[in-house]
């Protein structure tokens, strides 16, 4: 009895077993699924919108002009009006220094001008004097030489020449109160001349700014000795450093293949990090030569820093447009298989097949292309790895998303 219970107990387990596992198995259907061999491919649309070809350079900030400030002639510095960081305007005085020997220098200079035109109005005296003692005597000769010419015998011709000789020693005498008068009018203008080349110097005593800006240096203090900048056979120190900060330039390099689309004047969008702000910019000059070592272009843009926010020596990153097309037929970038003459793209035409077509590029940028030739708005091109495909094979196309951005940096 017990081995009939316990076959009985194995074979309903092994019967439950049984059940359980066709319960578990798929319920096959009346009508199978079809099957589809087309493999899935990716795919973006022909489009039109902007593409842009722009170059991101970085550089740093440097003034707009910059200058050491020497003095024009040595002296002591008497009093000086500036630190380091005050905003100066040009012609305001910025340090003012003692020349004591150079004011007497002046004093002398003025000195002798009034000597010279007290000798001018000695010698305006002088030529009066002679013109009237020479006119006496040659009225004199002329009557006793009409009274010889009348009445001959009447006058001694002895009295006669001595008339003569006076009228003559007058007329010489005229004519050298006349030179002394012109030597007296040429040594005034020299002392002027020289009167006005000691005052010019004296001038310079007065240090002025050349340019609105900022002093970013200073050397000097009140009573030090300051050379003069003209002379070559001392290293003179210069007073202030003065920059102008209203302006800034910012240098960059600009790659060979860059330098053909690159325009003075073209707008420059300018992104300072450490500020996270963008500035506008325009391209203001280039050397127009590559360096041989770098086989860049050393290029200027000028950014207005009207607010002093940017300073000397920041670091920023300037974005130079080269090429821009606002309404153009674009495709990803990465559809695209360059050959010499232009490139290939893999379409996938209305029956679903793969098919090849030669295209015609134009402006690029980092993300797509533009079609100048070859494609039609809305056609499907193939992105991704084209070597798994090939031409007239049967696809099924999936929509990839893009970005609505079309342009980019390269």
């Amino acid at each position: 009895m017990n081995r009939q219970q316990k076959f009985v107990s194995i074979a309903a387990v092994a019967a439950v077993v049984c059940l359980l596992t066709w319960l578990r198995l798929p319920t096959k259907t009346a009508k199978a699924e079809p099957h589809d061999p087309a493999r899935p491919v990716a795919v973006a649309l022909v489009k039109r919108g902007p593409v842009v070809n722009s170059l991101i350079l970085s550089g740093a900030f440097r003034p707009y002009q910059q200058v050491d400030v020497h003095a024009k002639v040595a002296g002591f510095i008497r009093t000086i009006y500036v630190d380091v960081g005050d905003h100066v305007k040009a012609g305001q005085v910025l340090a003012i220094l003692e020349v004591p020997e150079l004011s007497a220098q002046v004093a002398g200079a003025k000195a002798d001008i009034h000597r010279y035109q007290d000798a001018i109005r000695r010698a305006q005296s002088e030529i009066e004097r002679a013109d009237s003692t020479h006119a006496a005597y040659h009225a004199a000769y002329t009557r006793l030489k009409q009274a010889f010419d009348s009445r001959p015998g009447l006058i001694a011709e002895q009295e006669l020449d001595d008339s003569m000789a006076k009228d003559k020693e007058t007329e010489a005498q005229t004519e050298s109160a006349r030179a002394a008068m012109a030597e007296s009018q040429s040594q005034l203008m020299a002392a002027q001349a020289d009167f006005d080349r000691l005052s010019a110097l004296e001038g310079y005593s007065h240090i002025t700014a050349p340019f609105s800006g900022v002093v970013t240096k200073r050397y000097a203090d009140t009573g030090a000795l300051i050379q003069a900048g003209t002379a070559s056979e001392t290293q003179s120190m210069p007073v202030v450093q003065l920059a102008e900060w209203s302006r800034l330039r910012l240098v960059v390099p600009v790659p060979e293949s860059a330098v053909p689309r690159l325009q003075l004047g073209s707008v420059v969008r300018v992104h300072v990090p450490a500020m996270n702000h963008d500035f506008e910019g325009r391209v203001a000059r280039f050397a127009d030569a590559l360096n041989d070592e770098t086989r860049t272009m050393h290029t200027e843009i000028d950014v207005e820093n009207a607010d002093g926010a940017l300073k000397d020596g920041m670091y920023a990153e300037a974005t130079l447009i080269l090429q821009q097309q606002n309404d153009a037929l674009t495709i990803p970038i990465q559809a695209l298989e360059r050959t010499s003459s232009g490139g290939t793209v893999l379409i996938v035409d209305g029956q679903g097949r793969v098919q090849e077509r030669q295209v015609k590029i134009g402006t690029e940028s980092s993300e797509r292309v533009e079609i100048v030739a070859g494609l039609k708005e809305n056609e499907q091109v193939v992105i991704g790895n084209r070597g798994e495909f090939h031409v007239g094979e049967k696809v099924r196309p999936k929509p990839v998303e893009e970005e609505s951005e079309a342009g980019g940096t390269v």
